[in-house]
């Protein structure tokens, strides 16, 4: 991933939080970025992880992606393995493998007996090994961490380092903040530094206490010519007799990676030995150790009859297909229907159109005028549902599904989740209302023909739906962040949509109520292809600014 004059400001006259940055992120490498606090440290985070857009400048080749917030929330109503398994899905995951991911990270962190614990119940610490976990679990090819060791026993801190160095050995970009200077100390490929709304490259620091080290002995080809760039810069010391062997030292952190670049190195080298050092090795090293460490270090081309042991392949878990659109759409919105149906905030809207129904439709009224009653008091209810299904995550994990499938996608699922909700809600009450109504005209002098009325009050019931779910979304985030503007700007914005002339809704609804009068039916085509083009308008309006601004 590549960025370019990135720059970072909060609203259109505020002041910039990053300027001018420029950063390469290439795969196989481990990233720290270090700051003061409040120098822009989560905000480039979320730019990296795609939960932001950059004000100006390009961030171009994001690879799949995975984001722990520096506060993970417990206020979702799963138990920890069903959201990793929701998330799982949303990464691209089939539902078994990301089952079976899920216990497995859980295990690893020590979290194994809370699968089944709400998350509501989770300590700190546990909720943060679930945060760990989701990310984890995908294999992604850029891991974002903020903080993501704060709140960790010892136990899972070290397991966090192994499962950051596993990631780096396989490929992957890992970049993180820790308030801790010593974290990876020494394993990181790149430290950089905020100051004055930029990155300044920083020399990594060595590790005061690196813990476990690993020694391993390899055989090169004679003269034994370093790979180029070796991962953690380990310590190295020539055979007196032999030059062609060579002992490495490395931190336990930077083992996988450093034995993946000696075999996979051209020609490859020969892992004779591993050994664990429990104490840190002295930093000496010979005088041709030395030498090596400051001449440009080139990898000699094989000799005639050298035989190469092949490159291994890389180092990775299950295969990871392209994920399809529709498939990462589908689990987004499966999700945020568990998440309103646990919610139960379901129940509010749910009884005002059931009540609305008992007020205003009787066993025996005409049928046209049940149907256009039907679908003008669907209008706000729908606005109600988008509303919630748009702002019912709280904003962390919110942060998260929108680095696993991007904002604009993950907002457009939010929309069809509540448009889906509201639908299956209007047709019920389209269905009550022909199991109950008389297809007469109001003054019951003409029958009114039942299919057609019906197909008429299911296009009403659609196009006002599809109105009300262009009002929940002007109505809410990212336009409207306050409760109380939102829920005033729902109220007002769905009376206008059925009274104003020229709105798809009160066209379709006028349609029905006035064909009820002389029995005649009224499809309201132009009406429903007029609201299809408002809600498509108003979806891409809403999920583009999602991706700009939360």
């Amino acid at each position: 991933m590549i960025l370019r004059g990135v720059g970072r400001r909060y609203g259109l006259r505020g002041p910039w939080v990053l300027r001018g940055l420029d950063l390469d992120l290439p795969g196989h490498t481990l990233v720290r970025v270090e700051g003061g606090n409040g120098a822009g440290k989560s905000t480039l985070l979320r730019l990296l992880a795609g939960v932001d857009a950059p004000t100006e400048g390009r961030v171009t080749g994001r690879p799949r992606t995975a984001y722990v917030p520096e506060r993970f929330p417990a206020a979702l109503p799963f138990t920890a393995a069903g959201y990793l398994v929701h998330l799982g899905r949303v990464h691209g995951l089939p539902a078994t493998e990301a089952a079976a991911g899920a216990e497995e990270w859980l295990a690893r962190f020590g979290a194994a007996e809370h699968a089944r614990t709400p998350l509501a119940e989770l300590s700190k610490g546990t909720s943060q090994k679930v945060a760990l976990a989701q990310a984890l679990l995908a294999e992604p090819d850029l891991l974002v961490l903020d903080e993501a060791w704060t709140g960790l026993d010892s136990a899972a801190r070290g397991e966090l380092d192994r499962a950051v160095a596993e990631q780096a050995a396989r490929g992957a970009t890992v970049v993180y903040v820790d308030h801790d200077p010593r974290r990876l100390a020494g394993s990181s490929d790149a430290v950089y530094r905020l100051e004055g709304r930029t990155l300044v490259a920083a020399r990594a620091t060595p590790p005061r206490d690196p813990g476990p080290r690993v020694r391993i002995e390899a055989t090169g080809r004679e003269p034994a010519a370093l790979p180029p760039g070796l991962p953690g810069a380990p310590e190295v010391e020539y055979h007196a007799g032999n030059p062609a062997e060579v002992r490495f030292t490395t931190t336990a952190a930077h083992s996988d990676r450093l034995l993946h670049a000696l075999v996979t190195a051209r020609p490859p080298w020969h892992i004779t030995g591993l050994a664990q050092v429990p104490a840190p090795v002295p930093a000496s090293v010979t005088a041709a150790s030395d030498r090596a460490a400051v001449q440009p270090m080139t990898a000699p081309d094989p000799g005639p009859g050298t035989a190469a042991v092949p490159a291994p392949d890389r180092v990775s878990g299950p295969a990871r297909a392209t994920r399809p659109p529709v498939r990462v759409t589908f689990a987004l919105m499966r999700y945020q229907a568990a998440l309103l149906a646990r919610s139960q905030r379901w129940l509010a809207p749910l009884l005002l159109y059931v009540a609305a129904l008992g007020i205003g439709v009787r066993a025996g009224q005409p049928l046209l005028d049940s149907l256009g009653y039907a679908a003008a008091v669907l209008l706000p209810v729908t606005a109600w549902i988008v509303r919630l299904c748009v702002a019912q995550e709280p904003p962390a994990a919110r942060a998260v599904t929108a680095s696993a499938a991007g904002p604009s996608r993950a907002h457009r699922a939010a929309l069809l989740t509540g448009l889906g909700c509201a639908l299956a809600l209007g047709a019920a009450g389209a269905g009550t209302v022909l199991l109950i109504s008389d297809p007469v005209s109001t003054h019951r002098t003409v029958a009114v023909p039942l299919l057609p009325a019906a197909f008429a009050g299911l296009l009403a019931i659609l196009c006002c739906a599809l109105v009300g779910a262009a009002v929940g979304a002007l109505c809410a985030r990212p336009l409207l962040h306050r409760d109380g503007w939102s829920l005033v700007a729902t109220v007002l914005g769905a009376l206008l949509a059925l009274v104003t002339d020229g709105s798809p809704a009160k066209a379709a609804v006028t349609g029905l109520v006035s064909g009820s009068l002389t029995g005649t039916v009224r499809v309201p085509l132009l009406p429903s292809a007029a609201a299809v083009v408002v809600a498509v308008a108003v979806a891409a309006v809403t999920s583009r600014i999602a991706a700009v601004r939360e």
